[in-house]
């Protein structure tokens, strides 16, 4: 075969190849177009890596644990103390000293104070302020919210009329917000705000200057600055009360800090309200409230001492109410016919004498008279020349401390006394008003003390509001001697 012969012939074997092959792969593609389709779990896949790779398990984020809030107002209170890092200092361990040797007189604040100490730890708390101005009025009046100083100061904060003027505490012949237990609160507390910011965020200068009035500190500190002296409370001249108040809270808050060791036991105050607002809308009598919501009736005149003549007039239409008695009382006032409100009112001729005492004029003071105050005129020598003391007449001028201007006109009364007698009443005064720590004996009744310390009944139960009708053996009862 020829050459060309063999080329022709190879030719047409793949052209036949070829055909072939096309007819085979069209075949192919019809037969998988009418096969059924195999499930995808018995089809061949592709390996999975992603399977072989371990995954490690994302990190728990682990809440810190929330420790539940104190039981006890104690407690709670330790955990807001913020003064505590001041170096020994002798005039506060003076303080210290005296109030670890008359335990009884601190566990006796703490008891009075029950009533009141949570809701000013939570006011303090809420103005993120020193949990140590919760003990500020056992230094002021011993947590007694019918305290009342020859200055005329009055209540658990103890403001003078001026000063309570000026924070919105209203005044009048049947209410006095001084007393009021969250208005004097609050009022407090806006005023300490202040002197805390006008000392430039110190607190211990804030204290000197509520008890001395923020004059005499404000002096204090330009005198030191001229001489070139510190200007910190510990190095200021102050008055001798000024010089000791202070340490007197700081060495209180101490012992509060730990009390066990100094021998005082302080009994848990619940960390919970002690007294509710109940909204009134009539004129009530607040022994007969008493009576008819079963609470002790110096208990609730002790959370309302504001109502000076125990009628809610010219306050606010709240009564403070045990917690456990106010949803009740509050139910039963909505309820009232008006046979039952009547029956809850003043009585009417008290309170027609009451209205008539509030309207008569004021008489005036014997012997009222005026001095001018000429430059170089102090206290102290206006007082001597007048016969009276330098406290009456800071108070009857509502001077909170010893600064006067020339011209200034100061109101005299008496004065015919020396006043060195004026003085030495005053100190028997004080001492006839001093108070005493009674432990209660086996057989004791409220009648029975009492009787032993020449008071009455009725004052020795408002001293200690937290008594109860029955005492008990170790029990501690407050007594002010004088009354």
């Amino acid at each position: 075969m020829s050459l060309r012969s063999r080329r022709t012939s190879h030719s047409l074997a793949l052209r036949r190849l070829a055909q072939a092959s096309a007819l085979a792969l069209t075949a192919t593609l019809v037969g998988c177009q009418s096969a059924p389709k195999v499930a995808e779990t018995d089809s061949v896949r592709a390996p999975d890596y992603q399977a072989r790779i371990k995954h490690r398990p994302a990190p728990r984020v682990i809440a810190p644990a929330v420790k539940p809030p104190p039981e006890d107002v104690w407690v709670r209170m330790r955990q807001g103390f913020v003064l505590q890092d001041i170096d020994v200092n002798p005039r506060i361990e003076q303080q210290r000293l005296w109030f670890a040797s008359n335990s009884r007189s601190v566990e006796a604040l703490g008891e009075r104070g029950s009533l009141y100490m949570h809701f000013i730890v939570e006011r303090l708390e809420e103005r993120d302020m020193p949990l140590e101005l919760a003990l500020l009025p056992a230094i002021e009046s011993a947590y007694n919210p019918m305290a009342y100083s020859r200055a005329h100061a009055v209540g658990l904060w103890q403001f003078i009329p001026s000063t309570g003027r000026s924070f919105n505490l209203r005044q009048t012949h049947f209410y006095d917000g001084r007393r009021d237990i969250t208005a004097s609160t609050n009022a407090a507390l806006d005023y300490l705000s202040r002197l805390h910011d006008m000392f430039n965020g110190d607190w211990l200068l804030a204290l000197a200057a509520y008890n001395a009035g923020e004059g005499t500190v404000s002096r204090a500190i330009e005198r030191n600055e001229r001489l070139g002296l510190p200007t910190d409370y510990w190095n200021l001249p102050l008055p001798q009360e000024t010089r000791d108040y202070v340490p007197k809270l700081l060495a209180l808050s101490q012992i509060v800090n730990t009390p066990e060791a100094y021998g005082v036991n302080l009994s848990p105050i619940a960390n919970q309200p002690y007294f509710q607002a109940v909204t009134i809308n009539e004129r009530l009598d607040l022994s007969r409230v008493a009576a008819f919501a079963d609470i002790d009736e110096d208990e609730l005149i002790q959370l309302n001492p504001a109502f000076k003549k125990r009628m809610t007039v010219d306050g606010p239409q709240q009564l403070l109410v045990p917690t456990a008695k106010a949803q009740l009382l509050a139910a039963s006032l909505s309820n009232l016919n008006p046979e039952q409100l009547v029956s809850l009112q003043p009585n009417k001729a008290v309170f027609q004498a009451a209205l008539a005492e509030a309207k008569a004029p004021a008489a005036a003071p014997a012997g009222t008279r005026s001095y001018r105050v000429k430059r170089g005129d102090n206290l102290g020598a206006i007082a001597k020349a007048n016969r009276v003391s330098v406290r009456d007449l800071q108070r009857w001028n509502r001077l909170s401390g010893s600064s006067l201007r020339a011209g200034q006109v100061l109101a005299l009364r008496g004065g015919n006394a020396p006043a060195a007698s004026s003085a030495a009443a005053n100190r028997v005064a004080a001492a006839q008003k001093r108070s005493t720590q009674y432990k209660v004996r086996k057989g004791d009744s409220l009648y029975l003390v009492a009787k032993r310390f020449n008071v009455e009944m009725q004052h020795l139960k408002r001293w200690n509001p937290r008594s109860g009708k029955a005492l008990k053996p170790g029990q501690t009862l407050t007594v002010y001697l004088g009354h």
